[in-house]
C-alpha cells in the first residue's frame, strides 16, 4: 500500500467517478484503475462497487476512506512542515444543522490559530448529509439535535453508522419571529397562537421524514409551510411574511439581523443538542478546539 494510491482512493471519491479523476490527476484510467485494484487485492476488500452505471463506494470502501483520509492528511501536513519550515496548514471539516452559535465557535477558533495557513469547511447542511458526512469521515464533527420525538430513531440511526452523540446543550424551544411581528411582545407564545402564521422549515430534501426535521414540533400539522435551504433566506421570510420558525432561542446578534428576537414556546419538549462523531477514529487537535469553542459559546447563553 502506498500513499499515493491512498490519493487515487480520495480522488475517485471526490470527482465521482475513476474516469473523471485519471482526467483530473492526468494520468490514463487504465493506469488508475489498476492502481485501485491492485490495493483491493492486497486488503482483501472491494473499496468500490462496480455496476453499468459506474462505481459507488462498498461498506468496507467507507470504512477504508476514513482511515486512508486521516493518513494521507497527516502525511501532508509533515511533508508541508519539514519541507516548507513553516507553520503547519490546519485542516478540520465540520457539518451542522443551521445555528448560528455553531459558526461563532468557528470565528472564535480561527481568531486563536496561529499559522500562515488554514483550510475549515463548515457546511449547514441537510440532517441526513451531516450523518453522511461523519459517517464517511468528510466531516470529523457533526451538530444536530435530538428530541423525545425522534430520540429512538436518530440514536439508532447513529448506533447503525458507528456515531456517538455527546451532549452540548438543553434548550427550551424558542419561536423566531421578527422584532416586528404581532406576536413579538409576548413573553410566552403558545403553538395554536402561531397557526395563522407561514412556518418556515429548513427543507431535508430526499430525507424529508419529521425524524429528520431541524425544527422541534415538526409533526404538528401547518396550515401555512415554506421550505428553505439556508439561514439568511429563512430570516428574510420570517421578516417578510411574519413568519416563524422553532429553534433553541440562541442568537448571535454579531452575525444576523438584531431585527431576528426569540420568544420561550409553551411546550413541555426540549431541544437536546450535541456533535457527533465517529467511533472508528480520533478526532484531530484542531476538532476537538473546535468543540472547546462551542462548549464556551453556548456557556455564554441562558436560555
Amino acid at each position: 500500500m502506498t500513499l499515493q494510491q491512498l490519493r487515487y482512493i480520495i480522488a475517485i471519491v471526490k470527482w465521482g467517478s475513476i474516469t473523471e479523476a485519471a482526467k483530473q490527476l492526468y494520468i490514463a484510467q487504465p493506469s488508475l484503475s489498476n492502481a485501485v485494484k491492485e490495493l483491493e487485492n492486497e486488503l482483501g476488500i472491494e473499496i468500490f462497487n462496480r455496476t453499468s452505471r459506474g462505481i459507488s463506494v462498498s461498506k468496507d470502501g467507507n470504512e477504508f476512506l476514513c482511515y486512508a483520509r486521516q493518513v494521507v492528511e497527516q502525511a501532508d501536513l509533515l511533508e508541508h512542515h519539514y519541507k516548507n519550515k513553516r507553520a503547519v496548514k490546519k485542516l478540520c471539516s465540520i457539518s451542522t444543522q443551521h445555528y448560528s452559535f455553531a459558526v461563532s465557535a468557528l470565528v472564535s477558533l480561527i481568531k486563536t490559530v496561529n499559522t500562515d495557513e488554514y483550510e475549515f469547511t463548515l457546511r449547514e447542511t441537510r440532517t441526513y448529509e451531516i450523518i453522511e458526512d461523519v459517517r464517511s469521515c468528510f466531516s470529523e464533527v457533526g451538530i444536530i439535535y435530538i428530541s423525545s420525538f425522534n430520540e429512538k430513531v436518530m440514536k439508532k440511526i447513529l448506533r447503525d453508522n458507528h456515531l456517538v452523540f455527546n451532549h452540548l446543550l438543553s434548550a427550551r424551544p424558542h419561536v423566531f419571529i421578527s422584532a416586528d411581528h404581532p406576536l413579538a411582545g409576548r413573553k410566552l407564545i403558545e403553538i395554536g397562537e402561531l397557526e395563522d402564521y407561514p412556518c418556515l422549515m429548513f427543507e431535508q430534501g430526499t430525507y424529508n421524514s419529521f425524524y429528520f426535521s431541524e425544527e422541534i414540533l415538526s409533526n404538528v400539522p401547518h396550515k401555512k409551510t415554506i421550505h428553505v435551504s439556508d439561514r439568511a433566506t429563512l430570516f428574510n421570510l420570517l421578516i417578510g411574511l411574519n413568519g416563524y420558525t422553532v429553534s433553541t432561542g440562541i442568537i448571535s446578534h454579531d452575525l444576523n439581523d438584531d431585527n431576528i428576537i426569540s420568544v420561550p414556546l409553551n411546550t413541555d419538549e426540549d431541544i437536546h443538542v450535541g456533535w457527533i462523531v465517529n467511533e472508528k477514529i480520533s478526532l484531530s487537535a484542531v476538532a476537538k478546539q473546535y468543540i472547546g469553542e462551542l462548549k464556551k459559546v453556548v456557556s455564554e447563553f441562558i436560555i
